[in-house]
């Protein structure tokens, strides 16, 4: 019903943010992780949004990226997981995690989500993995860490190490951490630029 909504960031709380849009304010529930991006009171934003009807109330679950939208409803297709356990999932789980974790029938590390016991990461797994393609997951994965590295002002032979460096099986956290630590990298070719990023991480 409501595809996203554009607006200025009038109220953050723990969990959710109050968003002005042409004077009426919309109280939208995210991901902790997205309230941990440097976002800010008075900062427009455009928010994908998911409209949750109830009996006794309606609650918009919102997402900068239509992709954490797509796996958030994903995710409430699996039976047992409402829009509290999905954001719950989304808050511990980034997208681009879930999808390798799915993959590699990795419950445990699904299990780490708030409220999500063994049995309900192996029946989320049952359910989703059909639903997630492995070189999909890649393409997603390397996508995500180039707009990363764009944001962070991070590119040429930086961003092209943080590729290799996820090539290698590192996260794109991970890599992106490395990369920031090395001195000089925009004066040195990407091979360089790996050799040293890699003295940080091991």
């Amino acid at each position: 019903m409501i595809g996203y909504i554009k607006g200025v960031i009038e109220e953050i709380e723990e969990a959710s943010l109050l968003l002005d849009h042409g004077g009426m304010g919309f109280r939208i529930y995210v991901p902790a992780a997205l309230l941990g991006q440097g976002i800010h009171t008075g900062d427009q934003v455009k928010i994908y949004t998911y409209l949750h009807v109830k009996e006794d109330a309606m609650q918009l679950y919102g997402f900068f990226t239509r992709d954490d939208l797509e796996v958030f409803r994903l995710l409430l297709n699996v039976n047992g997981i409402g829009p509290k356990a999905a954001m719950g999932i989304l808050s511990a789980l980034s997208a681009d995690d879930l999808r390798f974790a799915v993959l590699s029938d990795d419950a445990a590390f699904i299990a780490k989500a708030p409220g999500i016991g063994k049995k309900t990461a192996q029946k989320l797994i049952l359910e989703l993995k059909d639903k997630f393609q492995l070189e999909d997951a890649f393409d997603k994965k390397m996508s995500h860490v180039q707009e990363e590295a764009a944001a962070k002002g991070d590119g040429g032979a930086g961003a092209e190490a943080v590729q290799a460096l996820v090539a290698l099986g590192y996260s794109g956290t991970e890599a992106l951490q490395a990369v920031k630590k090395v001195e000089g990298a925009d004066q040195m070719d990407a091979e360089a630029v790996l050799k040293a990023a890699l003295k940080f991480i091991f």
